[in-house]
């Protein structure tokens, strides 16, 4: 078996990380830098930097933080929110980004996949599918952060992403994302067993059981979570909340974690490795 991925993703919206419910009623977190920091500490293989009001403003404002974070940490930084063409990947990876996300930008224009990895390569080149099951079972797929409805059926897409020449697609069940509830095991499988390019499960993980029953069945070789992570390093370090900007009510208030059963990145490799699952300590 391939040694696996843990990506922790950190949605940004302004200065802040925050995290939401179905990508949406975002709440403040605190600092992405020091969620950054430690997340590297703990053994994270990878980074995913999302700016998640960036397409409703057609940009990413990420450089800044981009810029600071590549200056400390030394693995694979993505980035993804608001990347609308050649250019604007060209300057986020300028900046320090390893990997660009592109959703908005490549469901309104497919070729910009082909172009985009013929320019920078098809590793660099990541694709995010925002999937919501409709009631009789279909999967569709949405953009501007689980917002618009796209029509287009998830696992065409995923084809067409991969013959376009993508490296890798982030497979988001909006449905399940923020609830802990678990990943939406059908929707992944689906995606994997169709493509020929790696697929990364996001969107549901509340407990380290979830994360071992996507990679047992030999799904995926990664998995990106956030809330699963974020509540850990709340539940142990001060949020310094007088001092961020925006709605900080949420760390105010007496946190309430109960749909998740949080663990640390390294308390989550061990469990994997305890299960054979093969993983970088």
């Amino acid at each position: 078996m391939k040694t696996v991925r843990i990506i922790p993703r950190l949605d940004i919206k302004g200065p802040n990380l925050v995290k939401g419910i179905h990508l949406e009623g975002l709440r403040v977190l605190g600092k992405p830098s020091d969620f950054a920091n430690f997340y590297y500490e703990q053994g994270a293989d990878e980074l995913m930097f999302m700016d998640v009001v960036a397409s409703l403003y057609e940009r990413n404002s990420l450089h800044e933080i981009i810029s600071e974070t590549a200056k400390n940490i030394f693995i694979p930084i993505t980035v993804g929110g608001g990347l609308r063409n050649l250019s604007d990947i060209k300057e986020v990876l300028r900046v320090g980004a390893d990997k660009v996300c592109l959703n908005t930008a490549v469901i309104k224009n497919p070729q910009l996949i082909k172009d985009a990895s013929r320019m920078f390569g098809s590793s660099t080149i990541v694709v995010a599918i925002e999937a919501i099951r409709e009631l009789n079972g279909n999967y569709f797929a949405y953009t501007d952060n689980g917002r618009e409805y796209t029509g287009i059926d998830v696992f065409e897409w995923a084809q067409k992403v991969c013959d376009l020449g993508a490296g890798e697609i982030v497979v988001t069940s909006v449905d399940k994302e923020g609830t802990g509830q678990g990943y939406d095991l059908e929707l992944i499988s689906k995606i994997a067993q169709s493509v020929s390019i790696p697929i990364i499960a996001h969107g549901g993980a509340g407990k380290k059981e979830h994360v071992l029953d996507v990679f047992k069945e030999g799904i995926v070789g990664s998995a990106m979570i956030s809330s699963m992570f974020h509540y850990d390093f709340l539940k142990e370090y001060d949020s310094s909340a007088s001092t961020i900007e925006g709605n900080v009510e949420f760390l105010n208030q007496k946190r309430s974690f109960k749909a998740f059963k949080t663990c640390s990145i390294n308390e989550l490799k061990h469990a994997l490795i305890h299960n054979n699952i093969e993983c970088r300590l």
